[in-house]
């Protein structure tokens, strides 16, 4: 398997300001054709650490990809930089500048002078056009090794990877494929998860496996490789059977999908409705389930009963309860989606309330205190869960939970 680097260039990215999404971009670009992303760089304008960096990272990687710093201005130091990493020339190029008066008229002025530095190209580079900016990129073999010097605006650097770079390292890739499946898991924790799967994963020499935690979940990285797709997917797909015989009803998802949508497709197959109510999530529930087209069909209301008048004016909750119980508890949350359920007339209905902080927590009910009521015609119930984090990962966390109790119990009753 080839190995690779990505370099991203510019001293905005080393701010709070700023993200790095083209090294995301193209390591999923890379992980396709079996190119295994060894490590990801950002540097500033820094001339000698820029040097450093390239210089190291074509020593010990097969393809080596910078984004970044090929504009006119003084700070555009990659071209001068990676040429000097190289131990290469910089060769001027007259049909740059020219192309590049022919771009600026059109847009209806004169080229700047500064212009013409982007006509400079490290020697020996294949040259790859950017008819959607003006700094043309470079792919230089070194050896059997590629550096490849792409611009930084993704409606530049993608289009040019795509049209120009992609199919010559999927050439020198070789023929192997390799194909990723994504499994979600609620209810177990990581090392759980790792210890009751590890001699599934491990009894197979071509496939890797990452295993990692995303906020609410925990995703099962399966990365299968073969002579072709066919082969590669049928692999992912016998380790995934036999993950879910494993782990049961926690797996929720064998395809990368979320919850809202694995909820609200077990709803739409199943013919039924459902309503929400809630009070510390605001909506989020509400929210995540009309992200999904056609979620009409079966999410019919939702209330924010976030103040006790509403839990008792649009919900019906007695205010004997509240004033007994509280607002935050278990009573509440039945309450809450009992009333949510008879007022939308619908199959299920999931209310929360709890404390998501950061103020508002007792020593009874701590910050992150939750209690997740459900309904349906024949029962109407709560539990608690105290969640740990900020007040977006509480909130987060909590809408995770209901949704996965709710499928749960119509996992049960089919």
């Amino acid at each position: 398997m080839l190995s690779a680097e990505i370099i991203t260039i510019g001293s905005e990215l080393l701010t709070p300001e700023k993200t790095d999404t083209n090294g995301l971009w193209l390591t999923g670009k890379l992980n396709e054709i079996g190119i295994d992303v060894k490590l990801k760089t950002i540097v500033g304008d820094d001339s000698l650490r820029l040097e450093e960096t390239i210089r190291d990272a074509v020593k010990r990687s097969d393809v080596v990809i910078t984004t970044g710093g090929l504009g006119p201005t003084e700070d555009d130091i990659t071209r001068t930089i990676s040429a000097r990493a190289i131990g290469r020339e910089l060769v001027f190029h007259e049909d740059i500048v020219e192309h590049l008066r022919i771009r600026f008229r059109a847009w209806g002025r004169e080229m700047p002078e500064i212009n013409k530095r982007q006509a400079y190209v490290i020697e020996g580079a294949e040259i790859l056009p950017n008819p959607n900016g003006s700094a043309v990129g470079m792919t230089v073999k070194i050896g059997e090794k590629f550096l490849v010097v792409l611009p930084g605006p993704p409606r530049e650097n993608q289009p040019m990877f795509n049209n120009f770079v992609f199919q010559k390292l999927k050439e020198k890739a070789g023929e192997i494929v390799f194909r990723k499946r994504i499994l979600k898991v609620s209810g177990i924790g990581e090392s759980a998860i790792d210890e009751a799967i590890a001699p599934i994963y491990s009894a197979h020499k071509n496939v890797s496996t990452s295993i990692l935690f995303n906020k609410s979940e925990v995703e099962v990285h399966l990365t299968a490789q073969g002579e072709n797709e066919r082969q590669a997917d049928a692999l992912n797909e016998e380790i995934a059977a036999k993950i879910v015989e494993t782990l049961g009803i926690a797996v929720f998802s064998t395809s990368g999908e979320e919850m809202e949508e694995v909820v609200g497709k077990l709803l739409a197959e199943n013919g039924k409705t459902l309503s929400v109510a809630e009070s510390c999530t605001g909506g989020l529930i509400c929210q995540r389930l009309t992200d999904i087209a056609g979620s009409s069909a079966y999410f019919i209301e939702g209330v924010i009963a976030y103040a006790n008048e509403a839990k008792t004016g649009a919900l019906n909750v007695s205010p004997e309860i509240i004033e007994q119980y509280g607002a935050v508890s278990a009573e509440t949350a039945e309450a809450m989606a009992k009333g949510m359920r008879e007022r939308a007339r619908t199959d299920y209905a999931i209310s929360i309330t709890g404390i998501a902080g950061p103020t508002g927590g007792t020593e009874e009910k701590p910050v992150g205190t939750v209690f997740i009521g459900y309904s349906d015609e024949g029962l109407t119930k709560s539990f608690k869960i105290v969640l740990p984090g900020d007040r977006y990962l509480i909130r987060w966390r909590s809408s995770q939970a209901a949704l996965d109790y709710l499928r749960r119990q119509i996992l049960k009753q089919n």
